[in-house]
């Protein structure tokens, strides 16, 4: 499966006082490129809350390169790396012009979404991570 991109930029809302992102925002910035990536597919979380589905976080591994400022335009890439029946594997970057600033290991797991159980994934993102 090929990668996706997603732009972003730094908002002062995104900042400290000197300007420099706040570390849990890339975290922010990823889970909304993973967002718009299943959108890309004809998903949406709303669409899997609806069947009782949730995506969660399972293990999450980041390492920080360098600091994203105010107003830089950032780069956030997702791609799937590894998949079993109800867990996949992401690989995803945040760049600025090209350098990496960010990279992180995300681990999603599919779990019914009142008992918090793993769970198969449901046909259409089956079918997309098929593909």
């Amino acid at each position: 499966m090929s990668a996706f991109t997603f732009p972003v930029r730094v908002y002062i809302e995104d900042t400290d006082a000197g300007g420099i992102v706040y570390y849990v925002n890339y975290l922010k910035y990823m889970e909304r490129a993973r967002s718009e990536w299943l959108r890309q597919h004809g998903l949406t979380q709303q669409g899997l809350f609806d069947t009782g589905i949730q995506l969660v976080v399972h293990r999450l591994e980041c390492r920080y390169a360098k600091p994203a400022r105010l107003d830089d335009e950032l780069d956030v890439s997702v791609e799937v790396v590894d998949r079993s029946a109800c867990r996949l594997s992401f690989h995803q970057q945040v760049t600025a012009r090209g350098e990496p600033l960010c990279d992180a290991s995300v681990d999603i797991a599919c779990v019914e979404s009142t008992r918090l159980r793993p769970v198969r994934w449901p046909p259409a993102l089956a079918t997309v991570l098929r593909e």
